[in-house]
C-alpha cells in the first residue's frame, strides 16, 4: 500500500503545516491504512473509521500532548494512535507485545487517560482540567465522547459536576447515526458562526462586565438564555444548557473542514462547553457503512471486497445462550432478556427478533440493567440479564443491594468470563468468581461446555432460589452437542465425577475440567497413576461431598479461568484448612497481576490453563512423597 502525506507523519506537529486539501488527503490514507491493517490483523474497526475527521482536526487543532484528548470508548481511537508515532506499531494493533486496541497511559505520553470501557471520559477530562487549574498550567482539556457512551451513568454524572464547575473542558458528543436529533440547516449554521465567534464573545463579555451584577442584566440573560434554549432545544442541546453546559452544533464529524472551523473557534472559550458532531460508523468502507454492527469488530476480511473471512469453527457459548434463551422464552412466557448494549454479542439478537416485545436493551447501563431486572423479577417475570464479566463489575453495589438482598430470581449469564485474548487487560473477566462468591445467597454456576451451559439455564429457570450467575467463556464451546437436546438436571453444589482415582484430586471449573482429563490421562500413561478429577460445575454451593473425597488425597489442585485470589482456589483453601489434617492445594488459575494482551491460548498458556501446563503441575505434585 502507497501513502504520500501519512508517510511523513511522525507526530501531530507534521499535521499542522497542511492544507485544507492536504487534510483531507491524510484523512483518506489515514482510513486506507487502518482498513489494511485491521483486515489482517483484526481489531475495532466501524467506530475509529467513523471518527478520522475529528481525531486529524483535534490534532491539527490543539497542541498534543500538552493538550489533553480524552477518548470514551477507545475503539474510536486507531487514527490517534497512528497519528502519534505509532503509525508501525499499529501493524501489531492488539498482539503479543504489540501496542493496545485503546488508550493507555504507559504507553504514550499522548494517551492522556485510559480507555477501555465506557462512559469515563468526562469525569476523567474534568480530573484534569482541575489538576491543570490548581497546578497553574495553561491546558486545554478535549473528551471525545462517542458509541453509545453517552447512555452510561458515569456519563451524566460527570455532565452534573462538570457543568456546575467552571471547568475549562469541551466534550465532542460523537453521535454516530444514532441522531440526537436533526441538523437545523442554514440557521444552524449561522448560530454556530454566531455563537463561537470571537467578536461575538468579545461583546457578550464586555455586555456582561459593564452591567455588572444588576437587575438589567438578569433580565437581558433570562431573555437571552430562554431564546437561545427554545433554539438549542431543536438541535438536541436543552439538556446540556439545563446541566450548565454551553451547547454548539450538530456539525458534520465527517467534514475536516466543519470540525477544523468549530474547533478553533470553540478552542480558546471558556467554561463547560459541547460540541455536537455527526459522523458515520464505518465511514469510508462500503461494507462497514452499510452494516456497522457487525463491523465494530469484524474479524479477518478482504480490504477489497469487504467480505469476512471464516474461522470454520463450531459453535461459540453465546450461540448456545441465544438459542437456549428463544427456547426457554417460548416455552415460559414470564422469561424476558435483558442486555446492556450487547444483544448482537451475547446472542440475544434471537430473541429480539422472534420477540421484541420481551427483549430489553437498555444501552451502555449496566447498573440499570441489574436494578431493572431486578424489578422485573419482583414483578413476576423471569429475567435473564446477560452482561459481559469485565463489564459487571460496574453493577456490583445492584448486584448485591438490589438483587440479593431481596432474594429475587434474575438469572446473570456472565459472558466473557475468564480471559479473552487480543483486548486484553481492560477486558478479562478475571475477578467475578472472587468478587461474587461472598455474596450470601447467590449461585454461581460454571458449565464446562455447551450442553451443560444450556442445562444450567433450564435449571436456574427451574430454580426456587434467587439469584443466579452463569458464568462462561469468550469463544467456541467443546463441540457438545446441545441443539434440540432435553434438559437435564443439574442440582446446584452437585459437582460431576469425571475420573476416579487416587493420590491427587483436581477439582476443576468450566471447560478447563476437560483439559485437566486430557493431562491426567498423559500421567497415568507415564506413572500409572490417575488422579480424581472433578467437573465442579458451582463455585457456589460447593460440593461438599467432593470436597471431602479431595481430602483424602494427599494433594488437591483447583483449576478456574479467574482470579486465584478469592475463587475456586479460595474457597477450597478455606475449607481445607478447616480440616484437622489439613491438606495441602495448589491453584492452577490467573495470578495477581493484569494479564497482557494474546491470543486467548498464549494467555491460558501463560497462567498454566492449557493441558501442558496442569500435566506439569500434576507431575511434580506425584513426585512428591
Amino acid at each position: 500500500m502507497q501513502t504520500t502525506i501519512l508517510d511523513t507523519i511522525n507526530s501531530p506537529k507534521d499535521i499542522k503545516g497542511l492544507d485544507m486539501e492536504g487534510l483531507r488527503q491524510l484523512c483518506a490514507e489515514v482510513r486506507d491504512y487502518m482498513v489494511a491493517c485491521c483486515a489482517v490483523n483484526p481489531g475495532h474497526l466501524g467506530s475509529s473509521l467513523g471518527a478520522v475527521e475529528l481525531i486529524v482536526g483535534m490534532h491539527y487543532v490543539y497542541d498534543t500532548p500538552k493538550d489533553k484528548l480524552v477518548f470514551d470508548v477507545g475503539h474510536q481511537a486507531y487514527a490517534h494512535k497512528i497519528l502519534t508515532g505509532r503509525r508501525e506499531a499499529f501493524k501489531g494493533n492488539r498482539t503479543r507485545k504489540g501496542i493496545s486496541g485503546f488508550p493507555k497511559m504507559d504507553e504514550s505520553p499522548y494517551d492522556a487517560f485510559g480507555a477501555g470501557h465506557s462512559s469515563t471520559a468526562i469525569s476523567a477530562a474534568l480530573g484534569l482540567a482541575e489538576a491543570a487549574r490548581l497546578q497553574g498550567r495553561q491546558e486545554k482539556v478535549v473528551a471525545l465522547v462517542g458509541d453509545g457512551a453517552m447512555t452510561g451513568g458515569l456519563s451524566f454524572e460527570g455532565l452534573n459536576n462538570a457543568g456546575g464547575s467552571k471547568a475549562n473542558i469541551l466534550i465532542i458528543l460523537n453521535d454516530n447515526d444514532q441522531s440526537i436529533d436533526r441538523n437545523l440547516g442554514a440557521l444552524h449554521n449561522y448560530l454556530l458562526k454566531l455563537t463561537t465567534g470571537s467578536t461575538y464573545n468579545r461583546l457578550k463579555t464586555s455586555l456582561w462586565n459593564r452591567l455588572g451584577q444588576t437587575k438589567l442584566r438578569d433580565t437581558i440573560q433570562k431573555m437571552t438564555k430562554d431564546t437561545k434554549s427554545n433554539l438549542v432545544r431543536k438541535s438536541g442541546g436543552a439538556l446540556f444548557e439545563a446541566l450548565g453546559f454551553r451547547y454548539f452544533g450538530p456539525i458534520d464529524g465527517n467534514d475536516i473542514e466543519q470540525v477544523v472551523f468549530a474547533l478553533q473557534r470553540l478552542k480558546n472559550l471558556h467554561g463547560p462547553r459541547v460540541l455536537h458532531v455527526h459522523t458515520k460508523k464505518g465511514k469510508g468502507f462500503k461494507a462497514a457503512e452499510e452494516d456497522p454492527t457487525t463491523w465494530h469488530a469484524p474479524g479477518k476480511f478482504d480490504p477489497e471486497t469487504g467480505e469476512r473471512l471464516s474461522t470454520g469453527k463450531g459453535d461459540r457459548f453465546q450461540d448456545v445462550f441465544g438459542q437456549t434463551l428463544l427456547d426457554l422464552a417460548r416455552a415460559d412466557s414470564r422469561v424476558v432478556g435483558i442486555t446492556p448494549a450487547m444483544a448482537s454479542g451475547c446472542g440475544m439478537s434471537l430473541l429480539a427478533r422472534e420477540m421484541p416485545d420481551r427483549f430489553y436493551d437498555v444501552g451502555i447501563e449496566e447498573e440499570h440493567a441489574a436494578t431493572f431486572s431486578a424489578g422485573l423479577a419482583a414483578g413476576g417475570m423471569r429475567p435473564f440479564c446477560n452482561i459481559y464479566s469485565s463489564f459487571s463489575q460496574r453493577a456490583y453495589d445492584q448486584i448485591v443491594h438490589d438483587v440479593a438482598l431481596q432474594h429475587l430470581p434474575v438469572v446473570f449469564c456472565f459472558d466473557r468470563g475468564g480471559l479473552v485474548g487480543e483486548d486484553g487487560a481492560t477486558h478479562h473477566g478475571c475477578f467475578d468468581l472472587a468478587a461474587y462468591r461472598s455474596i450470601p445467597g447467590i449461585t454461581i454456576a460454571i458449565p464446562k461446555d455447551e450442553k451443560e451451559l444450556r442445562d444450567m439455564m433450564h435449571q436456574a429457570l427451574a430454580a426456587e432460589n434467587g439469584p443466579w450467575i452463569i458464568r462462561y467463556p469468550r469463544g467456541n464451546g467443546e463441540g457438545t452437542p446441545w441443539r434440540d437436546q432435553p434438559f437435564s438436571p443439574i442440582p446446584a453444589g452437585k459437582a460431576e465425577l469425571l475420573a476416579d482415582g487416587e493420590q491427587i484430586a483436581v477439582l476443576a471449573a468450566g471447560p478447563f475440567a476437560y483439559r485437566a482429563v486430557e493431562a491426567a490421562n498423559i500421567l497415568k500413561q507415564e506413572t500409572g497413576v490417575s488422579p480424581i478429577i472433578y467437573n465442579m460445575r458451582y463455585l457456589k454451593p460447593l460440593d461438599e461431598e467432593a470436597l471431602r473425597t479431595a481430602a483424602s488425597c494427599r494433594a488437591v489442585v483447583t483449576i478456574e479461568d479467574g482470579s486465584l485470589k478469592g475463587g475456586l482456589y479460595g474457597a477450597v483453601a478455606e475449607y481445607m484448612a478447616g480440616l484437622d489434617r489439613p491438606v495441602p492445594v495448589h491453584g492452577i488459575g490467573i495470578p495477581d497481576r493484569f494479564i497482557a494482551q494474546d491470543t486467548q491460548a498464549a494467555q491460558r498458556a501463560e497462567c498454566g490453563l492449557d493441558t501442558a501446563g496442569i500435566l506439569e503441575v500434576l507431575r511434580k505434585l506425584n513426585k512428591k512423597d
